[in-house]
C-alpha cells in the first residue's frame, strides 16, 4: 500500500478510443498496439508504434498521449512533460494528456503547478477519486491544511473507506503536530484491513503514540511490525525511542545496536546509543560511540555528550570548551548556555554561570529553562 499511485488508475482508461476515420486504419491499429505494449511494459517498442503515427500526423492525440505516457513510464519527466503540452497546444482539455502532466510536475515536487492542472481536469470530471486525492496529497505537500482537509473529506464522503483518502488525513494531521487525530485515521485504516495491514500503519500508530509519550501503547504497534519484518528500520527504531522514553535505556540499547548492525554508520544511531550507555554511566562505551559517530562527520549531540561526560567526570574546563565551541556553530541552542552555566556553577563561580546566561538572553530569545536557571541563580 501507498499513498501514492504511480499507475494509471482504472477510472482514467489508459487507451483513449481510437480514431473511428476510415482512412486512419493504420493509424488505429498503431495506437491499439502502442498502448498494448505500453500495458505489457515494452517501453521502447511502443514508442516506435507513437513515432510512426507522428510522421504522418505529428499532432496526432493518441500518440502525443502515448509517448508522454512511456517518458513517464521510464521516469522522464521533463521530456513527459513536453508530449503532453504538445497534445495540449491542439487538443485542449485531453484528459489523457492533463492527468499525465499533472503526475509529472508531481513527480518532479513541483505541486503548485499539479494542483493547477489537476483542477483544470476536475472542470471535465469532478467526480474523479483518483485525481481528488492527487489533488489533496498536493495541497498537504506544499502545507495548505484547509484545502488538502476539505480535499480529503470530500472523497471519504463519496467512498467513505477509501485508502488513500484515510492515509492522506493521517499524514496530514500528524504533520500538523495533530497526533491524536492522526492517529484516529491510522486506527481507521487498521480497522478496515485487519490482518492484511501494511507495516507502514502499524509503524505510524507507534509513532503517534511515541509523539504523545504513551509509550507503552506505542511499543505493542512497532513490535506487531517487528514481528513482520524483523529489519524494520521504523520498528526497530520506534521501540528503542519507546524505551528511553519510559527510561529504560538497556533496554532501548537492544534495539539502537540491532539498527547499528544493519547501519553501523549511522551517526544519529550513534549518538542516542552512546547517550544510553552514559545515561548507565558506562563512559567507556558512551565515549566509543561519540567518536565513532564524530569519524563519520562533525555532530553536534556526539560532541554534547563528551561535553556532558567531561563535565560529570569534574573535567569542567574542557567541557567548557567543547560547549563554546558547539555555540559558535549554533549560537541560538540554549542547552550548550545551561550547560556551560552548570558547569561554573560546579566550579563555585556563580557570577560567570550567570554572564553566560546572560550572553543567550541578549539574543533576545525567551526561553523557559534559561529563565527558571537565571532566577535560581540570582534570587
Amino acid at each position: 500500500m501507498s499513498e501514492n499511485v504511480s499507475h494509471i488508475p482504472a477510472d482514467v482508461p489508459e487507451e483513449p478510443a481510437a480514431p473511428k476515420r476510415e482512412s486512419g486504419s493504420e493509424i488505429s491499429e498503431l495506437s491499439k498496439k502502442g498502448y498494448q505494449l505500453l500495458k505489457e511494459n515494452k517501453v521502447a517498442d511502443a514508442m516506435d508504434c507513437f513515432a510512426k503515427i507522428l510522421l504522418v500526423d505529428e499532432s496526432n492525440n493518441y500518440a502525443l498521449v502515448g509517448m508522454g505516457d512511456a517518458a513517464r513510464k521510464r521516469n522522464s519527466f521533463r521530456d513527459a512533460v513536453e508530449y503532453y503540452r504538445r497534445c495540449l497546444t491542439h487538443h485542449p482539455g485531453n484528459n489523457y494528456a492533463l492527468f499525465g502532466l499533472a503526475d509529472c510536475h508531481k513527480a518532479l515536487n513541483q505541486y503548485h503547478k499539479a494542483i493547477e492542472i489537476w483542477e483544470q481536469y476536475l472542470i471535465h470530471d469532478d467526480k474523479n477519486i483518483t485525481v481528488l486525492t492527487r489533488v489533496a496529497d498536493a495541497y498537504r505537500k506544499v502545507r495548505d491544511f484547509k484545502h488538502s482537509k476539505a480535499v480529503y473529506l470530500r472523497v471519504l464522503e463519496m467512498e467513505n473507506e477509501n485508502p488513500y483518502a484515510i492515509i492522506g488525513l493521517g499524514h496530514l494531521h500528524y504533520d500538523f503536530k495533530e497526533y491524536r487525530e492522526a492517529l484516529f485515521y491510522w486506527e481507521k485504516m487498521l480497522e478496515s484491513t485487519g490482518e492484511g495491514v501494511d507495516i507502514r500503519v502499524l509503524t505510524s500508530i507507534g509513532n503517534c503514540h511515541r509523539k504523545l509519550k504513551t509509550f507503552a501503547n506505542g511499543i505493542l504497534y512497532f513490535e506487531k511490525a517487528l514481528k513482520m519484518d524483523p529489519h524494520n528500520f521504523y520498528a526497530l527504531f520506534g521501540l528503542a525511542d519507546c524505551y528511553r522514553g519510559m527510561n529504560q535505556q538497556c533496554r532501548s540499547l537492544d534495539y539502537w545496536n540491532r539498527i547499528l548492525d544493519q547501519d553501523p554508520r549511522n551517526k544519529v544511531i550513534l549518538t542516542r546509543a552512546g547517550d544510553a550507555y552514559r545515561s548507565l554511566d558506562d563512559y567507556e562505551r558512551a565515549s566509543d560511540y561519540y567518536r565513532r559517530a564524530l569519524n563519520i562527520e562533525f555532530d553536534t549531540y556526539a560532541v554534547l555528550g563528551l561535553a556532558v561526560m567531561s563535565k560529570v567526570q569534574g573535567k569542567h574546563d574542557e567541557a567548557i570548551e567543547s560547549l563554546r565551541r558547539l555555540i559558535q556553530q549554533d549560537p541560538k541552542n540554549y542547552r550548550f548556555y545551561i550547560e556551560i552555566a552548570d558547569c561554573c556553577i560546579k566550579k563555585g563561580d556563580r557570577r560567570r554561570a550567570i554572564e553566560f546566561l546572560g550572553e543567550f538572553q541578549k539574543l533576545g530569545i525567551r526561553n523557559t529553562n534559561v529563565m527558571e536557571f537565571m532566577g535560581r541563580l540570582c534570587s
